[in-house]
């Protein structure tokens, strides 16, 4: 791997990203003390350079730069060089970003930012040219020796800027605490706004799937019934699963598509986006119970399954974009290729495929989609839906047996907290939905990994890798371990989970809330400091941090009867609620909370010998604003929800309450669902 290359410091390092650079070059430190101690005792500049284990040009650009002995000499001469994964340390990176952003630059990865020696930094850009880099590095060095005043006065000033408040960054200064349906429908109206009607998603290219953004707008269809918003949700769903985004032979989803069309991906896969995806499918099957969504979630979950999951339980970060040098090489075919793999079968392949002998990819080579429902093309073809099924099945395997002989993309084997609890999260939305045992398996086998390895006494960690977990966690990784403890409660009625979640967030409470403002910072209290101290308001690719602890702790109030929960969960809300309707195609997870407060949220107990049968008979139903309780015996619980709660006549009862007033006890789900149905059409409260 490294012949006579002599490692550098980064050769001690768990993280994937970093030890592919262990062997540059260039004197890289990894984030820490020892690096900015450094700068400070040799009076040099610093180099922070950040990115990820599956990004392309962060591929290129270490092949282009940090690999050249003659690059490697100017930074190592001139600057403390630091690498950063971004996934290991989202703080650090959070923080570089804003200040690229600040300096007008489009952020992005690879991150390269030059600081002073006191980490402030006064530059920075994204992948640069090897000719350009050398420039740059140079005319810094220079300018740092000659015009260090104006430098520093400089990074002074974006030190300052990155320490004001989020609020205050968004024009957020207003609490609106008002929930009203004028305004909820506001909501869908601009997100409406930016629909591409002709292939789904949002905008134009590049597409990301932005699962938060679709989950809200099945619980805005759910309320307003508005055809339009269906019709959008089930053509970009449907496009999605239909492109090369979509790993067609393999199941799960690339990263994002480069064109408008949801063909090309950029070939990286991501725990993270596959793990919402299954929760966005899964629920998209509920609510209206086409196929394609069925398929899509036992597909991607034995993608996950088969490719990224370790033998301790806990999911691996992601697979690169490149394998042998080219992106996307591993996953598609030339027009040869195929006739040699399927033979006479080759032709009607490559018309569902839609594969090409000139292909529509770099080198000739095909990135299989598809156009049209399996029923149109079975009538087009003159064949049976099953006939055609099995023959679809049959090609799968022989491309998949011929795939596991390829050089497969790198992998990044780190483990995540936060992208795990979304795996978590979308197993047992899975097992929510399907009621397939393997799906809750697999996510109890998940959770045990999660809290054995990931946490210790109160606290968690953030990643984990070859035994060892390290850096403190961060708020993503207690918001969406909450958010999936809470899901799993809902599917087993094991009361362990739901303590769990609740005691995970009282640790939050007490290391990551600022009072004065109402919303959550992304560090510990007790974590290395920065020069600032960063909130995540926005939801991006992932939801933010602060929308999902403010929707756990609407449900954890629910659950523990907690009025302190549930007025924090409105102050959120109410904080943010004004860029909510302004910009909701940015703040998606919020806008699903702006759902839950604006109708009651449905509090189901069952109790009886078959609490889960019954949970399963209710949870085939679409019920989004739910929460459920439930014990085949309620005795010795520690919920308020199923206190005095029994099985009336020794048979299983369901008691469904809202705004703290409960209906009549009943024994069937479609009793139990009617009284659901009238809840939906109360008034909600004037306010938050």
């Amino acid at each position: 791997m490294a012949g006579d290359k002599k490692p550098n410091r980064l050769i001690h390092e768990s993280s994937p990203y970093l030890l592919q650079h262990a062997y540059n070059p260039v004197d890289w430190f990894p984030w820490g003390e020892e690096a900015l101690q450094k700068a400070r005792e040799e009076d040099k500049p610093i180099l922070v350079s950040i990115g990820y284990a599956a990004c392309h040009w962060c591929h290129v650009m270490e092949r282009e730069a940090f690999e050249q002995k003659s690059i490697a000499e100017v930074m190592n001469r001139h600057f403390v060089c630091i690498k950063v994964d971004r996934e290991e340390r989202p703080d650090v990176d959070a923080v570089y970003i804003d200040a690229l952003q600040a300096m007008g630059l489009q952020g992005g990865w690879p991150l390269n930012v030059f600081l002073n020696a006191e980490a402030k930094p006064f530059y920075g850009g994204t992948y640069f040219p090897p000719k350009q880099w050398k420039a740059l590095l140079t005319n810094i060095a220079e300018a740092y020796e000659k015009n260090r005043d104006e430098l520093n006065e400089s990074a002074e000033q974006l030190a300052q800027y990155l320490t004001r408040n989020e609020l205050e960054k968004y024009g957020l200064e207003q609490q609106n605490y008002h929930v009203r349906e004028d305004d909820f429908k506001l909501i869908g109206h601009n997100l409406s706004r930016r629909f591409d009607k002709k292939y789904g998603g949002m905008g134009d290219a590049p597409k990301f799937p932005m699962p938060a953004n679709y989950l809200f707008l099945l619980r805005y269809h759910h309320h307003t019934s508005d055809q339009t918003i269906l019709n959008h949700l089930h053509l970009t769903l449907r496009e999605m699963a239909y492109g090369g985004l979509y790993d067609q032979l393999g199941g799960g989803f690339a990263r994002y598509s480069v064109d408008a069309e949801w063909l090309v991906p950029h070939f990286e896969k991501m725990l993270y986006d596959n793990a919402q995806l299954v929760s966005l499918y899964a629920e998209a099957y509920q609510a209206t119970h086409e196929s394609l969504y069925h398929d899509v979630v036992y597909e991607t979950i034995a993608f996950a399954e088969r490719e990224l999951l370790s033998p301790e339980g806990g999911f691996y970060s992601s697979l690169d974009a490149d394998s042998e040098g080219e992106e996307g090489k591993f996953y598609t075919f030339t027009k040869q290729e195929l006739q040699d793999i399927l033979g006479d079968e080759e032709p009607i392949f490559s018309k569902y495929y839609h594969a090409t002998a000139s292909g529509n990819f770099e080198h000739g080579r095909n990135i299989l989609h598809r156009r049209i429902p399996d029923e149109k093309f079975a009538k087009e073809n003159e064949l049976e839906m099953d006939v055609l099924e099995e023959i679809v099945q049959n090609w799968k395997q022989k491309l998949m047996d011929v795939r596991a002989n390829r050089i497969r993309p790198g992998l990044d084997d780190k483990v995540l907290t936060s992208w795990n609890a979304l795996m978590l999260k979308g197993l047992a939305d899975a097992y929510y939905t399907f009621g397939h045992k393997p799906f809750l398996e697999l996510a109890l086998k998940n959770a045990r990994f999660i809290l054995d390895n990931l946490k210790k006494g109160d606290k968690l960690y953030h990643n984990y890798k070859a035994g060892k977990a390290s850096t403190d966690g961060f708020l993503d990784d207690y918001a969406f371990l909450i958010r999936a403890l809470t899901r799993l409660y809902e599917v087993t009625f094991d009361e362990q989970w739901l303590l769990e979640a609740k005691r995970l967030t009282d640790y939050t409470l007490e290391n990551f809330f600022d009072e004065k403002e109402s919303l959550f910072f992304f560090t510990d209290q007790n974590a290395e400091r920065l020069i600032a101290r960063k909130k995540e308001i926005l939801d991006n690719v992932i939801p933010s941090s602060n929308s999902v602890m403010a929707t756990n702790l609407h449900f954890l109030g629910l659950y523990f009867e907690d009025e302190r929960y549930a007025s924090l969960s409105d102050e959120m809300l109410a904080r943010v609620k004004d860029l909510v309707l302004k910009e909701p195609s940015h703040l998606g997870n919020w806008a699903a909370l702006y759902f839950h407060k604006l109708t009651p949220t449905a509090e189901i107990a069952i109790v009886g010998p078959e609490a889960p049968e019954m949970r399963a008979e209710l949870t085939s139903f679409y019920l989004p604003n739910v929460i459920l309780a439930g014990a085949t015996e309620a005795s010795g619980s520690k919920l308020p929800l199923l206190e005095d709660r029994t099985a009336l006549n020794g048979k299983t009862t369901v008691y469904v309450c809202y705004n703290k007033t409960c209906q009549m006890p009943v024994h069937t789900a479609a009793e139990a669902l009617k009284q659901l149905k009238g809840a939906e059409q109360l008034p909600k409260f004037p306010t938050l």
